[in-house]
């Protein structure tokens, strides 16, 4: 990325505000006028990049201080955006919100100052007239570094934004804020992106998806000020920081040859991948084989190691159950002691049984012990630091990665083999498996925070690689 790559941040006071419906509105807009794009997204989310990845056909990338250092956050944010006109990243939950309730601390404000990203507030305004201005004032007032640039109303209607936005427009200018008004987003139920828990359904699951994402990019058209807003964009500048990404967190790495081949689960129930996981097993020799536990009857051919990411495997148990080839493929092939990571859904994946949203029990691989099921809430919501206990495949004692737990399912046995630590408060417990050639736990890892994890990982593929080519002559 340079100073001719655009970048923006679409921020919001709260979640549920609307930044998902603006960002995708922004992104299929401004693909329609043939700008190259790149997306990202704050914090630790899946979900919210799926629907950038849907619009632009390019994975989006999750911004996080918790993860990584500024310094290697705007590498990645850098690598990210080469080669594009514009970079559009959607902030988390509400401006200010971080790790605790006292501080900002890397919320999206701190992310926006880190990475010098112009910021346009969007502001939930039904029912309101009027009042949203001393709201907008509490914000603007109360931002140190000035990143706020423009501003949205959203849930507006027409008429209510054409009166009032003179008199905004003057009291801006009256007060000195260096802010401008960016247009207004009416009420579209027809266009209306339906949730689940505390997050939006997976893109595939929502009914005439390109129809509501046309509808949004026209809407935008019409009462956005997309001209400004790219203006805007192309105001932020490059932050420097362009070393190399695993020098930066001072951990060793190096690349398997030849490469090694990992099947990762990928389908209706398991999806929920970090790009920057899987960019960095490429780069250590890895060759990702997509594969469906719901469709399949086989892991892919030469399967060296097997990635079972989170998901929804509550939402498809039956049938998972039903495809009873590949659940024995799996069991078989752990058993055998291939190298496997598991997270979250995919650790209840391999699990005996698990509980479907219908209050049914359905099996599983059964290659661990115990049983999925649903609880009332979340359970262990948030980030988490892992520290292993003893010397383990993939790390050894005392060493930590650090990781987001995000379910409504539990099990009967989570494991032992991680001590798991909240940043914030002294809650502490233990959790996730650990086996020969197995990881397994409820926390989805990001690699960056320990590479040697994943490279530990791709050796051990190697080493499976090596067995079956002695075996085979």
């Amino acid at each position: 990325m340079n100073n001719t790559t655009g970048r923006i941040l679409i921020a919001g006071t709260a979640s549920g505000c609307g930044k998902t419906s603006v960002v995708c509105a922004l992104l299929r807009a401004f693909q329609k006028r043939g700008l190259s794009l790149a997306a990202c997204k704050c914090g630790p989310d899946y979900i919210d990049p799926l629907f950038h990845e849907r619009i632009l056909g390019i994975p989006s990338e999750n911004l996080d201080l918790f993860f990584h250092t500024p310094k290697v956050q705007r590498r990645l944010f850098q690598k990210h955006g080469e080669g594009k006109d514009l970079v559009v990243a959607e902030g988390v939950m509400g401006y200010y919100d971080g790790l605790r309730c006292s501080d900002p601390e890397g919320s999206t404000s701190e992310i926006a100052a880190a990475l010098n990203l112009p910021v346009v507030l969007v502001l939930p305004c039904r029912g309101m007239g009027h009042s949203v201005l001393p709201l907008l004032k509490g914000y603007l007032d109360y931002e140190r570094t000035r990143q706020v640039r423009a501003v949205v109303f959203n849930g507006m209607t027409g008429r209510t934004y054409g009166q009032l936005a003179p008199v905004a427009e003057a009291w801006l200018a009256k007060e000195g804020y260096d802010v401008r008004l960016a247009g207004y987003f009416p009420i579209l139920p027809k266009a209306a992106l339906p949730g689940r828990h505390l997050g939006l359904l997976l893109p595939g699951e929502v009914e005439s998806l390109e129809k509501k994402l046309d509808l949004l990019a026209d809407q935008a058209e019409q009462t956005l000020d997309l001209d400004l807003l790219y203006r805007i964009a192309k105001e932020g500048t490059d932050a420097g920081d362009r070393e190399d990404l695993l020098m930066e967190t001072g951990k060793s790495a190096g690349t398997v040859r030849p490469p090694v081949r990992i099947a990762a689960a990928k389908d209706e129930a398991f999806c929920f991948y970090y790009k920057d996981n899987l960019e960095l097993l490429r780069e250590l020799g890895c060759e990702i084989l997509y594969f469906s536990p719901i469709h399949d009857m086989a892991l892919p051919d030469g399967t060296e190691g097997i990635l079972l990411s989170g998901g929804y495997p509550e939402l498809y148990a039956e049938e998972l159950a039903k495809n009873k080839g590949i659940r024995q493929d799996i069991f078989k092939s752990l058993a055998a002691g291939m190298p496997c990571l598991a997270e979250c859904g995919g650790f209840l994946y391999l699990k005996e049984e698990l509980e479907a949203e219908d209050g049914n029990f359905y099996p599983m691989t059964g290659f661990l012990e115990g049983r999925g099921y649903r609880t009332e809430s979340l359970g262990r919501f948030g980030y988490v630091t892992l520290e292993a206990k003893s010397n383990l495949v993939y790390l050894r004692q005392g060493e930590t990665i650090r990781g987001h737990e995000f379910h409504y399912w539990d099990c009967t046995q989570n494991g032992t083999a991680f001590e798991m630590k909240k940043p914030v408060g002294n809650k502490t417990w233990e959790g996730s498996v650990a086996g020969s050639s197995l990881y397994a736990g409820f926390p989805h890892l990001y690699f960056l925070a320990e590479p040697r994890l994943a490279e530990r990982f791709a050796r051990a593929a190697a080493k499976w690689q090596e067995k079956q080519r002695k075996k085979a002559l």
